[in-house]
């Protein structure tokens, strides 16, 4: 039960909540706000978007559910992971000026009505802290040392490892390019490490031609998800056998309400997808 996201914990439904009251006080957020949540959220929050006529999005999909929110109303507000918000619209072509970072431990998220009214994003100040562990600097250095190698990162990494990364996507992207790279390709990948050991162990063999992919982890030191690491074999077996015998552990439940509301903005994810 204590496996969660240490990002979607940043952005609460109280101070969702309190943002949507302080952007009251310079605009109709009803009217020309369109909420957008990340799927690595909880589920109050897919239903505060269900509520206000906003969203969920995910890492694959998220310049899509932009496009869609931006014709319903003038304005997003997207939270909580800042870093695939602003990538998202950076592809859409909506210059970083036109965003602003709500920071939620300020009064107003720190911003004025002026930069609120010209904004057409407004950022959660929320992010991953494994991926803020990748820095451009590790790009520069992997580039120095092998000019032909290929740089993939997340969506969830700061804008500037985006913008000097060969290829930017989601976890599932991220495999299928590597995948489906010529034999031989060095790549320098940015996401959680895990996974990256996963690739370079499935590609490591040589191919026919004796070739092999050599796939390296973006940064030197590592930050393991904590949070994520508690879902692990010794505890999804437990429950599987507990399961087997006809007890339910830890039953996760969502207030009927609630659930309904959130259902509504994942339909509109998938109607708009």
């Amino acid at each position: 039960l204590a496996a969660g996201c240490s990002m979607a914990d940043m952005a609460t439904l109280s101070r969702v909540r309190r943002a949507w009251r302080e952007l009251s006080s310079v605009l109709n957020p009803d009217e020309t706000v369109t909420p957008v949540t990340y799927i690595n959220s909880s589920a109050d929050l897919k239903a505060f978007c269900g509520e206000h006529g906003g969203i969920v999005c995910t890492s694959s999909n998220a310049p899509k559910i932009l496009a869609w929110s931006f014709s319903q109303r003038e304005k997003v507000l997207f939270f909580p992971d800042q870093h695939l918000g602003r990538w998202s619209g950076h592809k859409m072509g909506i210059p970083l000026s036109d965003m602003v970072m709500w920071d939620w431990d300020q009064p107003m998220g720190g911003l004025t009505p002026e930069q609120i009214n010209k904004a057409k994003i407004i950022l959660w100040k929320g992010f991953c802290s494994v991926h803020m562990m990748f820095q451009p600097q590790h790009i520069d250095k992997f580039r120095a040392e092998y000019p032909e190698g290929k740089v993939i990162s997340h969506p969830e990494c700061c804008f500037e490892v985006c913008e000097k990364s060969d290829y930017v996507g989601s976890t599932e992207y991220i495999i299928k390019i590597i995948a489906e790279s010529p034999p031989g390709t060095r790549w320098l990948v940015g996401t959680e490490l895990n996974l990256v050991n996963r690739l370079a162990e499935e590609f490591k063999a040589p191919d026919e031609t004796g070739q092999s992919k050599i796939i390296q982890f973006m940064a030197p030191t590592v930050c393991m998800c904590s949070t994520m690491a508690r879902i692990d074999p010794p505890h999804l077996a437990w429950c599987l056998e507990n399961l087997v015998a006809g007890h339910v552990v830890n039953r996760i439940t969502v207030p009927p309400q609630e659930a309904e509301l959130a259902k509504v903005a994942l339909e509109r994810m998938l109607d708009a997808s």
